[in-house]
């Protein structure tokens, strides 16, 4: 029975590499309970043996850091420590993803182990734009009291004209954030407590930047605060806001992860359930299920529901929370399916896969809260630096950019400047607004610097694997090894395997969603694998060499080892 099913290619084949120096045996007697080619594949990732390893693979809490050495933390922690001893008016200000959201419950959580009863306010992304906006500051001091102190997280670096209209009515300001620094000059504010003003902790999203503020103050001035308690929130944020899982992120991230199947947080419970999370969680659990609701209530412009959700102290109004947001989360989905549409048949018309260097679409009828998911979509899918833009009834464009290694958005947005009204973010992802009329000349110029700025060899798509390996060497007790390895993510990347001369047992079968499950088959071993979007390939024949990575799959109480797979190639012949 043949196999082949006619179906639409993707956009961009791979050229298989090989991260670094392959794995040559070294005939030393095995470790029972670390396999030799584990260790190469942390070696890979620039740890050498000995105790960085071992701290590698069991990150302990009391190797955290000294908050201090973080740039504007005394000045920081004076200032909050002065508004506890006069009970003075606080207001929280953070973004609308879930980086902010979670920055803002910490802090508030924080802040009240001080005795502070601090007010949150988020601002809403279509009226009112990303961060301190003038328009989002003027109805935070339109719905509440004047604070003393306003804290800025998630957001702020850059705003100094905005920090400088609030001191002007005798509002006093802390920044916690991690964007990049504006070139030109910092806010005049208290402290500016934000990573990538020094040389250390670079990695940290904003989450991570306030449990070390509320670290800070614990040193301080101790008080009855369960701050490990808090690294539920913590990991969420920051494997959401895909930062590197390095350094203290990743001792953060796994200590999180341990903590979130028993998170006293209602909220966190509920979307777990919603979720259907189960006792183990990895990051990729947390960053396709919890994360996208959290940020969706932010794209659909109710950013409320899902600080509330982090917030309740009740399980019943969780739990109803958390359905909202799972209902923001499928709206999410139908506006982002049809703008995907748009956008491909968009392309379709006007696109030269082969000498067009960027992608830059956009669009009246588009939703300024999805364009960001589509940018990614369309990146990945054609291997492009893309922005989408959603452009309203004045004619300005609000977008969202990704990108691929080698091309750093912040440094294009710097150079097409004039171009744009504004923009910033990270090298990987950023935002800009701009005008309709400019848009032309923007995709031109953004064009010229992607092709002065990187060679022909980077712009190309790569599939990086680690390693090869045989089925005769996956098993549970390989697996258990390599989880030691998580959690996985930007700067720690889940392991990518090559097998080579594999066969099938059976027929690949289709699941919804075009899914491919597969029964793979190399020499007497046997090894169940999915092909998420695989349907969307013409596979050629038998035998392939498959390049996959390799998780727990739980079901109905019996754990096996689950290839998935990234790629699927004609096996070539090895000499």
């Amino acid at each position: 029975m043949g196999c082949k099913v006619r179906v639409l290619m993707r956009a961009t084949a791979f050229r298989w590499v090989i991260r670094g120096e392959p794995f040559l045996p070294n005939g030393h007697a095995a470790d029972e309970d670390f396999p030799e080619i584990l260790r190469h594949l942390v070696r890979q990732r620039g740890v050498p043996e000995g105790a960085a390893m071992e701290s590698f693979l069991h990150p302990k809490l009391k190797d955290l850091s000294d908050p201090f050495l973080m740039p504007d933390m005394r000045p920081a922690v004076t200032r909050i420590l002065e508004a506890a001893d006069r009970k003075e008016r606080i207001c929280i200000f953070g973004d609308y993803d879930v980086d902010g959201i979670s920055s803002i419950t910490l802090m508030t959580k924080i802040l009240r182990a001080y005795g502070l009863e601090p007010r949150a306010f988020v601002p809403r992304r279509g009226a009112e734009g990303y961060g301190l906006s003038f328009a989002a500051i003027a109805r935070c001091l339109a719905e509440g009291e004047k604070p003393d102190l306003l804290i800025s997280v998630d957001c702020g670096t850059v705003s100094t004209a905005e920090v400088a209209h609030l001191r002007e009515m005798g509002i006093d300001v802390i920044i916690a954030d991690h964007h990049e620094p504006n070139p030109t000059g910092r806010p005049d504010c208290v402290a500016i407590v934000n990573p990538k003003c020094g040389d250390d902790f670079t990695y940290l999203c904003a989450a991570g930047v306030v449990f070390k503020i509320g670290h800070a103050l614990m040193k301080e001035r101790p008080v009855d605060l369960d701050l490990k308690g808090l690294l539920d929130l913590v990991a969420v944020a920051t494997i959401s806001d895909i930062v590197p899982l390095v350094g203290e992120n990743r001792l953060l991230v796994r200590h999180g992860l341990r903590a979130l199947p028993k998170t006293l947080n209602p909220g966190l419970r509920a979307l777990q359930e919603i979720t259907g999370l189960n006792a183990n969680p990895t990051a990729g659990d947390v960053g396709f299920r919890i994360g996208p609701r959290i940020n969706a209530a932010g794209r659909m412009d109710f950013p409320e529901d899902a600080l509330a959700t982090l917030n309740t102290d009740c399980r019943r109004t969780a739990t109803e929370l958390a359905q909202k947001l799972d209902a923001y989360n499928r709206k999410r989905q139908d506006v982002e399916t049809r703008i995907r549409k748009e956008a491909a048949d968009e392309l379709s018309a006007g696109f030269d896969m082969e000498s067009d260097p960027v992608i830059v679409l956009g669009s009246r009828d588009w939703h300024h809260g999805v364009v960001g998911i589509v940018a990614s979509r369309l990146m990945r899918q054609y291997h492009k630096p893309t922005f989408v833009i959603a452009i309203d009834e004045n004619g300005v464009g609000k977008g969202s950019g990704r990108s691929i290694q080698g091309v750093s958005l912040v440094e294009a947005i710097r150079a097409c400047s004039d171009d744009l009204i504004t923009g910033g973010g990270h090298a990987m992802a950023a935002g800009l607004s701009i005008r309709e009329e400019n848009m032309a000349d923007f995709r031109k110029n953004f064009a010229t610097y992607v092709l002065e700025n990187s060679s022909e060899e980077e712009r190309l798509p790569r599939l990086v694997y680690d390693t090869e390996i045989s089925f005769a060497q996956l098993s549970l007790d390989f697996l258990a090894s390599y989880e030691l390895l998580q959690p996985f993510g930007n700067g720690n990347p889940q392991p990518v395997f090559v097998s080579r001369g594999v066969g099938q047992s059976r027929p690949p079968f289709h699941m919804k969603n075009k899914h491919l499950r597969l029964m793979l088959r190399q020499g007497y071993h046997e090894q169940d694998a999915v092909f998420f979007g695989g349907g969307e390939h013409n596979l050629p024949n038998p035998p392939w060499d498959i390049a996959f990575t390799i998780d727990r799959n739980t079901f109905k109480g019996k754990t096996a080892l689950q290839i998935n797979i990234q790629d699927i190639r004609a096996a070539e012949e090895v000499s």
